[in-house]
């Protein structure tokens, strides 16, 4: 994709720590690891946890040592971090490793399918979240395919207040996807991504992706 706005940072086009462990995501032989799989999703948590940080605000703090005292930037506010179940768990925790003290939305959302196949609806079935208005949200899943779920997610967090600043994370967007976000979210978000594929199969799913996130992490459901 091109002519991006600079609030979309896709960290895989650049040399990073980040690629070996999208290459290991990807990779078919060692998917089949379930522990190394979510365990590589919690890294590239950490990864886009210290990016995130590196934009926030700070303030300066005396910390007092056992030889006098340091001024120390520290965070002027914990964001809330904000993630879709089940798939977005891994990535969750990857980012908690690092904001250690921030507060925790989740928020339950399916593919709702009738009849063909091909055919779903997303739908919010659970929100559980701490006050929004006027905070730092971070919004977590590590697929970015359609881009209905986020758009969704973001609707239903609206209605425990109305966020001052949303970054969105994900590990590998479609190119229709990150258009649709584009369009539906916030003027001001800011989106960090792994690598965006540029297909979607008509059930939706990133090519060429990894396959379903959820699954290879937990296992396979009905």
């Amino acid at each position: 994709m091109k002519d991006l706005p600079a609030t979309v940072h896709i960290l895989g086009r650049q040399p990073s720590l980040l690629n070996p462990i999208l290459a290991e995501i990807r990779d078919r032989e060692v998917q089949q690891d379930r522990l190394r799989f979510r365990r590589n999703l919690e890294r590239c948590g950490e990864i886009f946890a210290y990016e995130i940080s590196r934009v926030l605000p700070y303030v300066e703090r005396e910390v007092r040592t056992p030889l006098g005292a340091a001024i120390v930037p520290v965070l002027a506010e914990q964001p809330v971090i904000a993630s879709i179940l089940r798939a977005a768990l891994p990535l969750h925790q990857g980012m908690l490793n690092f904001f250690d003290q921030a507060e925790n939305t989740f928020i339950s959302a399916y593919r709702k399918h009738e009849g063909d196949a091909d055919h779903f609806e997303v739908e919010i079935e659970y929100l559980s979240s701490p006050p929004l208005e006027g905070r730092t949200v971070i919004l977590c899943d590590p697929m970015l395919a359609t881009g209905s779920s986020m758009v969704l997610a973001w609707q239903a967090l609206l209605k425990r207040g109305r966020p001052a600043r949303l970054h969105v994370v994900a590990v590998i967007a479609s190119e229709q996807g990150l258009r649709f976000a584009l369009e539906k979210l916030p003027d001001d978000v800011t989106l960090w991504l792994g690598a965006v594929d540029p297909e979607l199969t008509p059930r939706a799913y990133i090519v060429p992706g990894l396959g379903d996130a959820g699954d290879l992490a937990f296992g396979a459901k009905e």
